[in-house]
């Protein structure tokens, strides 16, 4: 039997703001937790577990909200482990809290991740063995120390782990992922700013407060704004929106391009398919598996950024199935496997019986539940590999009446043209986002406004808008699992020189007693930047009306069409705030001074046949 977090606790010699030197000199603090042992023993040859964070050594995580199962804070790790012969060191990332030195995003992280590791292995509590633990950025960090590769580094749990961010990261094949400018803009209520005078914490706090008014009024412009009291952030942050090719600025934490750089160790990538990293995380995976021996596991479940421990989300809820209890022994079964080298549950049962783990959404009742969320339901299931080898590889075409069909069109000329307004953007509903307090909604939600969407107060559906192309199938005649990578592949046109195609997937629901109108869940979405459709590494203008063949990568799914149900593909050309706004005038990014209507077509005809190519488990006879 598993032994619970809540039954293992020990007493801890807790060593408080140690001061860690790095190379050239910056202090780093850190929290070191180690066993108390019985008559003042000191501990020895023990392995130790590693975070490094830019929240706060010393935060304590929110109290649980809705039906969701509680999370651990840093001091439930140190007890926890310590109790199970581990220490414990938790440590604020320069720049950060009681950290010496100047924050950059990831800029010296590789060089104070390796003396960390370095400085943990020389101490006489020490067996010269790391494990890291920790979820987005954290988890970003231990990609970055396995790529430098830190001799004491023996294995790795990145959750949701920041990385690829010039692809689809904090760049989405161009695009700019706005919740990150969010992150940096809310920093006028962190107590980094502490040494600042109350006047520019308080003009950053009113910042921070009134950022939807800032998000308006983009580009961001340097000095123009009150984040220059805190000019490290707002160098990083309008450097990144005017850096849309995935080049070096984007490069530290790039998994997938440099796979045969990362440490050949025991990696468990954690997941979900309504993550802000979750294309990332299975990016990594098949990238990771070709490069190392490893070994390389995944798991990837319904859930939100940095929420394994809970079930529901937004609208939906998933059952209580979805959610891994206890935070911290499925992290012990790993550790003890790869850094005591115990008999664990890891190769042999749940959640580490196969290498790939996925949750399969959507054969809930469809019902309304408890919490009033729709029951999506699912449940887990353990695979071989991924992308899955039996996949069936399925396009659904576009065609001229809105029809979403495995039969290709025939038409010799079709299209549908729409104009998209820079000024009026589609409002984002929910999605694979993080860092977006105040100005987006994590997770499945219902695509239709109101009160909930502070750009999309009236209660009308998405689809009502004339700049949303709507194309959906007919209802289904049998379930129909689509599990795997999803691209869309359009033949479009524009009247600028440059603009942005969207593409959401969308699971709808037919209308019902709990639902008398029908539910549409958005299930994954995706962007391209029309600059950047032939490459990430280098910008092209579009001629005016010349048709083009570009790709919209939407982020991956497991999720079932139950019988009755339609698939949806919604295209467009704006998802705000998800995206920053393509002003469709070709100037430089975050630069430009003026935006016009882009009139943009998309073709659906026999040669230029646009479509969705969906990853098909099992029979693709629902249409039948």
């Amino acid at each position: 039997m598993v032994e619970t977090a809540a039954q293992a606790r020990s007493e801890v010699t807790l060593l408080k703001d140690v001061m860690l030197p790095m190379r050239d000199g910056v202090r780093l603090a850190a929290n070191v937790y180690l066993p108390k042992l019985p008559d003042g023993a000191e501990p020895r040859n023990l392995p130790a577990l590693l975070t490094r964070t830019p929240y706060s050594k010393d935060a304590v995580p929110s109290p649980p909200a809705d039906a969701q199962l509680s999370r651990p804070g840093m001091a439930d790790y140190g007890s926890y482990f310590t109790s199970h012969g581990y220490a414990v060191v938790v440590q604020d990332v320069r720049g950060r809290y009681k950290s010496e030195g100047v924050w950059g995003m990831f800029t010296d992280d590789a060089n104070d991740g390796v003396d960390t590791c370095a400085w943990i292995g020389k101490q006489a509590w020490s067996n010269g063995k790391v494990g890291m633990f920790g979820t987005s950025y954290p988890g970003g960090l231990q990609h970055i120390i396995a790529l430098d590769d830190a001799p004491e580094l023996k294995t790795v749990i990145p959750v949701d782990a920041v990385s690829n961010m010039g692809q689809r990261g904090m760049r989405y094949d161009g695009a700019f992922e706005l919740r990150f400018w969010n992150w940096v803009m809310t920093c006028g209520n962190d107590v980094t700013w502490r040494g600042h005078d109350s006047l520019s914490r308080l003009e950053l706090a009113q910042m921070a407060a009134n950022r939807r008014d800032y998000l308006a009024n983009l580009p961001l412009r340097r000095g123009a704004t009150p984040l220059k009291h805190a000019p490290e952030y707002e160098a990083w942050l309008v450097e990144a929106m005017q850096r849309g090719c995935n080049d070096e600025f984007w490069s530290r934490i790039d998994v997938v391009d440099s796979a045969r750089r990362y440490k050949d160790i025991p990696t468990y990538l954690v997941g979900g398919w309504y993550d802000s990293w979750g294309g990332n995380t299975t990016a990594n995976f098949v990238a990771l598996t070709r490069a190392i021996k490893g070994p390389v596991y995944l798991i990837m479940g319904p859930w939100i950024h940095g929420m394994q421990a809970g079930y529901a989300h937004g609208q939906v809820n998933l059952g209580i199935d979805a959610a891994i209890a206890d935070q911290l022994a499925w992290r012990r079964q790993w550790f003890d496997r790869w850094l005591k080298d115990a008999d664990t549950s890891v190769g042999q049962s749940a959640p580490f019986a196969s290498k790939v783990r996925i949750f399969v959404m959507g054969t809930g009742d469809g019902r309304r539940s408890e919490d009033g969320r729709l029951r999506h339901g699912g449940y887990w299931r353990d695979e071989q590999e991924w992308p899955l080898a039996r996949t069936r590889y399925t396009p659904y075409y576009m065609h001229a009446d809105g029809r979403l069909s495995t039969q290709a069109p025939v038409e010799p000329a079709s299209s549908t043209t729409y104009d998209f307004d820079p000024r009026n953007p589609v409002p984002s509903i929910g999605g694979n986002v993080s860092s977006a307090d105040g100005i987006l909604l994590q997770g499945g939600w219902d695509q239709r406004g109101g009160d909930h969407i502070w750009n999309w107060k009236t209660p009308m559906p998405i689809s009502a808008r004339n700049d949303v192309l709507v194309f959906q199938t007919e209802p289904l005649a049998a379930d129909l699992e689509v599990t795997g990578e999803i691209e869309v592949k359009l033949w479009v046109s524009s009247s600028a020189v440059d603009t942005d195609f969207t593409a959401k997937l969308i699971d709808v629901y037919p209308a019902g007693e709990d639902y008398p109108g029908g539910f549409d869940l958005n299930l994954e979405d995706g962007i391209i930047r029309c600059r950047f459709r032939e490459s990430l590494t280098h910008e092209k203008l579009m001629t005016s009306g010349e048709v083009y063949e570009l790709k919209v990568r939407l982020y991956p799914t497991s999720n079932v069409f139950k019988k009755g149900h339609c698939i949806r593909l919604d295209i467009s050309s704006s998802n705000f705030p998800r995206f920053d706004v393509n002003p469709n005038t070709g100037e430089p990014l975050n630069q430009h001074r003026r935006m016009i209507i882009a009139t943009n077509a998309v073709y659906h005809d026999s040669a230029r046949p646009s479509h969705i190519l969906l990853p098909v488990i099992g029979t693709a006879d629902a249409l039948a």
